[in-house]
């Protein structure tokens, strides 16, 4: 008489004696989750990511690895926006809205420099101005409306 087996136990329960930590798989590491198959992407890149050269340079290009710059902790990138007169002229639509008393542009986040020329009337609203685009906009008969500065910094001024 030939007795089948209804039911087989895990290889987990079966395989769990002294030395059995492979469970029929050979190489510990084979039968493990996505570990020992590294990284995907750019997983690895780091200090020993030696054999992933190749790629990386075919795909992002020769100026990924390495150093670039010099930059100190002291030093901080200058994050303030500037425009130029000539911009403002050419994109006066963009920027202002005519009104009767000329273009009035509002760009308070701005520092506006004076290169271009001002045929226009303009009423610029900025953070700051160069000398030469304030007198630039005073001789087209408009002005730039900057914020005030504080009070401690005008009693400096006097006082020199």
């Amino acid at each position: 008489m030939i007795i089948k087996k209804t039911h087989k136990r895990k290889k987990v329960s079966r395989m769990h004696g002294r030395k059995m930590g492979t469970h029929g798989w050979g190489a510990r590491k084979k039968h493990k989750k996505s570990g020992h198959r590294g990284g995907t992407g750019m997983a690895g890149t780091g200090k020993r990511g030696d054999s992933k050269t190749t790629l990386i340079t075919k795909l992002y290009g020769h100026d990924y690895f390495g150093k670039k710059g010099i930059t100190s902790r002291k030093t901080k990138k200058d994050t303030r926006q500037r425009i130029n007169l000539q911009q403002i002229e050419k994109n006066l639509e963009k920027y202002g809205k005519k009104t009767a008393k000329g273009w009035e542009v509002n760009l308070k986040k701005y520092k506006i420099l004076g290169e271009g020329e001002v045929k226009e009337k303009l009423i610029i609203t900025a953070f700051a101005a160069s000398e030469s685009a304030l007198k630039k906009v005073q001789k087209a008969g408009g002005q730039i409306i900057l914020p005030e500065k504080k009070k401690t910094l005008e009693k400096k001024e006097e006082e020199e």
